[in-house]
């Protein structure tokens, strides 16, 4: 057993490092279904422009404003979203605000498309996350370290928000009752617009943490990171932070290990027969909860 964890320290360590990655994004996933009940295809393409960003904006800022810029960039540019792309749609067919979300995915990786000719995108060097630290018999960078406890940070605040603030309280009422909490007073823009500033601003430490990992940036690089982080959401439950952030670790820690058992080719097949599996036996994920009709 001592002799099995030896040699796949380093995966065990990168799945849990990539996990965290992995919640960061599905928060903002399982948030905005909590609320309206809407998957934002979109969101692993924000995820991407928050990589972007930070490429372009070290170019000619300090690294610690560039970090504070791509937050700010990030969160603005999810808020516009909803706003142009989404609040207009607010009472169509839910199928109307799917093609939309879709098509805001496809104008990103576009926009993405001709700003850098297709061409991948140095990531810069963050110091201290890019560090080599020693564990046990694993070489790695501190911010496969850095990345599980800061998740897990992040994600105690935010159900302490959820649970004890009157914004939190209004996003637990928004998502049990649209049209009662909006007969009650709560302002539901308000709420919606908060959701998509929480989703987008763990899209951005996400990316932070992420891209330090891999280097470069390409228009195509949200894509991936957002299905699987979409699959941790639907996997814990949709529409619970506590599952996604299960699901994704799980998600991260196996396929690493299924990287460190040579099956690098099936690391991302997994992931998706997960779904498969998952929608076949509980739809509703490990913590979600069965839906009922209104009559």
């Amino acid at each position: 057993m001592s002799e099995f964890l030896s040699a796949n320290l380093p995966y065990l360590l990168s799945g849990i490092s990539v996990g965290g990655q992995y919640a960061l994004i599905a928060i903002g996933y399982t948030m905005v279904y909590g609320i309206l009940r809407l998957i934002n295809f979109a969101h692993g393409d924000v995820f991407m422009v928050a990589g972007l960003v930070m490429v372009y904006a070290t170019a000619s800022l300090p690294i610690y404003v560039s970090i504070v810029l791509v937050v700010v960039v990030t969160v603005a540019i999810g808020v516009i979203i909803e706003k142009v792309a989404y609040k207009p749609l607010r009472s169509a067919p839910r199928m109307s605000v799917m093609i939309s979300a879709i098509g805001v995915s496809y104008l990103l990786q576009n926009c993405a498309l001709y700003f850098t000719g297709g061409l991948p995108q140095i990531y810069p060097t963050i110091p201290f996350l890019s560090e080599q630290v020693q564990i046990g018999s694993a070489t790695t960078k501190m911010v496969t370290i850095i990345t599980p406890i800061l998740t897990i940070v992040l994600v105690l605040l935010l159900v302490l928000m959820i649970k004890r603030t009157k914004t939190g309280m209004a996003m637990r009422a928004v998502s049990r009752d649209f049209e009662t909490s909006e007969l009650m007073g709560i302002k539901i823009n308000n709420v919606i617009s908060m959701t998509f500033v929480i989703g987008c601003f763990l899209a951005a430490i996400g990316s932070l943490l992420y891209f330090t990992n891999y280097n470069s940036v390409i228009p195509t690089s949200g894509a991936m990171p957002g299905l699987k982080a979409f699959v941790a959401a639907v996997f814990g439950g949709i529409g619970s932070v506590p599952g996604a952030v299960i699901g994704a670790f799980i998600i991260g820690i196996c396929e690493n290990i299924i990287k460190g058992l040579g099956l690098t080719e099936f690391s991302d097949a997994f992931t998706f027969v997960l779904l498969i599996v998952i929608l076949l036996v509980k739809p509703t994920g490990i913590f979600g909860e069965k839906s009922t009709d209104k009559v």
